[in-house]
């Protein structure tokens, strides 16, 4: 399955599915990914059943995901982290390493003082502690990193439209 973006010559390249009503659906669920098919047709003026078709074809493309997002906290998840990885080697194999760990939930590859950045929901400090030491800093390629654990979060969201 494709990830959100395709790319090509390393630009991110725009989906043949984003036309104008489909980019619509988008910003309908984003703002209320349990919205109804019945809403979001009234709010973009199409039909039930086209709406209905328009999101499948866009999860079978792999242009958007519906999901739940949860509170970690609530969860019983108390230590969140994101690592900053310098790596040595090919930093796709390293990141596709990295992203089998069950307690990663984002990998990214980057440009700067980090190749890799690795946010981390673990039950506790120890959790993380045994993760960094037992899971991250043994990859092949991991050459050293640098942990910022969360303190609070001031900010998430899911809501940046479509171009």
């Amino acid at each position: 399955m494709r990830g959100f973006w395709e790319h090509s010559r390393g630009m991110a390249a725009v989906s043949p599915l984003l036309d104008d009503a489909n980019r619509a659906i988008i910003e309908q669920l984003q703002g209320d990914g349990r919205r109804s098919y019945a809403a979001i047709a009234a709010a973009v003026g199409l039909s039930e059943a086209a709406v209905r078709q328009r999101v499948q074809r866009l999860l079978d493309a792999g242009v958007m995901q519906i999901v739940a997002v949860t509170d970690p906290l609530q969860l019983g998840f108390s230590r969140q982290a994101m690592v900053g990885v310098r790596a040595d080697g090919d930093l796709s194999e390293v990141a596709a390493k990295l992203a089998k760990l069950p307690e990663v939930d984002y990998v990214v590859v980057t440009a700067g003082s980090f190749d890799l950045l690795v946010e981390l929901v673990c039950n506790d400090d120890d959790h993380l502690l045994s993760v960094l030491n037992n899971s991250i800093r043994t990859v092949p390629g991991v050459r050293d990193s640098e942990t910022f654990v969360y303190l609070k979060l001031a900010k998430q969201t899911y809501t940046w439209g479509v171009r």
